[in-house]
């Protein structure tokens, strides 16, 4: 019986056909030889799933790395920048919800607030994943991308602001409405 599981872990291992046991193998076989099959797959050279992004390297081994020249702008300022946008959301969320007052300058500050802290984000994300050296193009075309969609989704909130009944009306009437279908 193991000269007959290890032919057949050695025939999934080379990629052979695989030949199914007869029905009196025990199920415990059965659990690992599935597995192995899967094992089998995932690392297979054949059957890669995302290629890796194309490689290139600038020097020699013994050459330092190059610094970029500091600029305040992505230093201290554009961090302090980003956390007083994170701290600042955290008063404009509450503060039309805790006072009561449906005021369209509030519902711009948060849309506004919103819409630069969802710009940092994804801005962050697009450095970290895709770097310039990397992918030029791509990390063009999707900086592009991020600053077309703050475009987009702020003409988005500004049409339901000013033509509907704004955010924080919004947000209410969806929570009362839970509360209404609870009741019932």
């Amino acid at each position: 019986m193991a000269s007959a599981l290890r032919s057949s872990i050695l025939r999934q291992c080379l990629g052979a056909p695989v030949q199914r046991t007869a029905s009196a193998t025990l199920p415990a076989f059965r659990s690992q030889q599935w597995a192995l099959q899967r094992a089998a797959f995932q690392t297979s050279a054949r059957m890669a799933i995302l290629p890796p992004l194309p490689q290139a390297i600038q020097g020699t081994v013994n050459d330092p790395v190059k610094v970029p020249h500091a600029h305040p702008s992505h230093g201290s300022y554009h961090w302090t920048a980003e956390r007083l946008v994170s701290v600042g959301l955290i008063p404009i969320t509450i503060l039309p919800f805790a006072v009561g007052s449906l005021n369209p300058l509030l519902d711009g500050t948060l849309i506004s607030l919103i819409i630069v802290h969802t710009y940092i984000g994804f801005q962050s994300c697009i450095t970290d994943y895709l770097p310039n050296w990397r992918v030029p193009i791509l990390r063009k075309v999707f900086d592009w991308a991020n600053v077309l969609a703050v475009f987009v989704v702020g003409w988005g909130w500004y049409e339901f602001e000013t033509n509907d009944v704004g955010i924080t009306e919004a947000i209410k009437r969806v929570w009362t409405a839970k509360k209404t279908v609870a009741a019932q």
